[in-house]
């Protein structure tokens, strides 16, 4: 019996070491996987640790020679020269209102009407110039007809060419009231039309349907700007009015459009600073390519002639989320620190310049997207 279960044991050994040996000629992709990388936060939730570092790949922050920068916001502005009132010398009642705020309108393009008792003085006018002068006509005539029969003195002749010239001139001057007012004198009327004076865009409406007006007395029914070129308003703060040149160009980015930078050229510094604020008024103006409205926001760029010294890292290292722009940059250990930085222009090489946050020398993971992405599907 004794030797009987010792002979069981030894063929179970030797069974156990033969399925050992053909495990070990097979390969196991199990265990040949390299495992999963693990991320661990410290206290510091900015900094992440990681088990596989060699997965993130780090790029090397380096130097750019950049002109200094000076980044303000500002607004879209009708250029004040380009900026035409329209008047209504009649006063009365509005009847029509052809045009509103924001139209384009073309100039001698009908705006409104307005119901004017001035027509009716003016033409009153008109009718008494014309039979004066009719009669100082004759008279002036009568009188060169008896002076040339000796019948009366020359000083009576010139009188009568006096009061002739008189008279023409007063008709003259209410003719031209009239066409003032927008009538014929030749076929008058109670309603007086107010034309554009020129073409552009109505950017003020001061009038609506029955509305009145008082001639030069009450503000301008419309304002009409010409939006071809408009200007950007900034303010600069005292301490940066230095960086700040007459005829520099300034690089102008909508918020609304960023994917259309504009240029411009500085033509004004202002001279009062605002107390409250300690700024002042920078004024740029800009060609107008079509998309820009006043009260546009905008970010305006200017640069200056002295060289500064700003790091550079690959575009793909810095990580835009939630409105701001962060790398992920090499620590002690197998760690990373998450840091915010401002980022400048997009230069050659797929490079993306960073005004601060960085030195050059400093590591940061090539990719932030990848790792990003990792701690996400922790």
């Amino acid at each position: 019996m004794v030797r009987s279960k010792c002979y069981r044991l030894a063929v179970a050994f030797a069974t156990a070491l033969i399925l050992g040996g053909c495990n070990n000629g097979k390969a196991n992709p199990a265990m040949e996987a390299p495992p999963p990388t693990q991320v661990e936060h410290e206290q510091d939730l900015n900094v992440i640790q990681v088990e596989h570092p060699e997965q993130f790949p780090l790029a090397s922050v380096v130097e750019h020679d950049a002109a200094s920068q000076l980044m303000v916001t500002g607004t879209v502005n009708p250029d004040i020269a380009r900026m035409v009132p329209v008047i209504s010398l009649a006063s009365g009642r509005i009847v029509e209102v052809a045009a509103r705020l924001g139209d384009t309108v073309r100039k001698g393009q009908l705006l409104l009407r307005v119901r004017s008792d001035d027509v009716s003085s003016a033409f009153s006018d008109y009718r008494k110039a014309v039979s004066d002068e009719s009669l100082a006509r004759r008279q002036f005539n009568r009188a060169k007809d008896l002076y040339a029969h000796g019948a009366i003195a020359e000083s009576d002749l010139e009188a009568a060419q006096t009061a002739e010239e008189d008279a023409r001139v007063t008709l003259e001057t209410a003719t031209e009231h009239l066409h003032l007012l927008g009538n014929d004198p030749e076929h008058p009327t109670g309603i007086v039309d107010i034309y554009a004076p020129v073409s552009g865009v109505i950017t003020e409406q001061q009038v609506t349907n029955s509305a009145g007006v008082q001639g030069l007395s009450s503000p301008n029914p419309f304002t009409i700007s010409d939006l071809t070129y408009v200007w950007v308003l900034c303010d600069v703060y005292e301490k940066d009015l230095r960086n700040v040149h007459l005829g520099e160009t300034a690089h102008i980015k909508l918020n609304a459009y960023p994917d259309q930078p504009l240029k411009g050229t500085i033509s004004n510094i202002g001279s009062i600073l605002d107390p409250s604020v300690r700024s002042a008024k920078v004024r740029v103006e800009v060609h107008n390519p079509g998309f820009l409205r006043p009260g546009m926001f905008v970010t305006a760029t200017f640069y200056g002639a002295k060289k500064e010294v700003h790091a550079a890292v690959p575009a793909s290292a810095v990580l835009h989320l939630h409105d701001r722009d962060w790398v992920y940059a090499s620590t002690a250990g197998n760690k990373f620190r998450r840091m915010e930085v401002v980022s400048g222009q997009t230069l050659p090489n797929q490079m993306q310049e960073i005004l601060s946050g960085l030195q050059a020398g400093q590591k940061v993971v090539a990719n932030a997207l990848a790792l990003q992405n990792t701690i996400d599907n922790q």
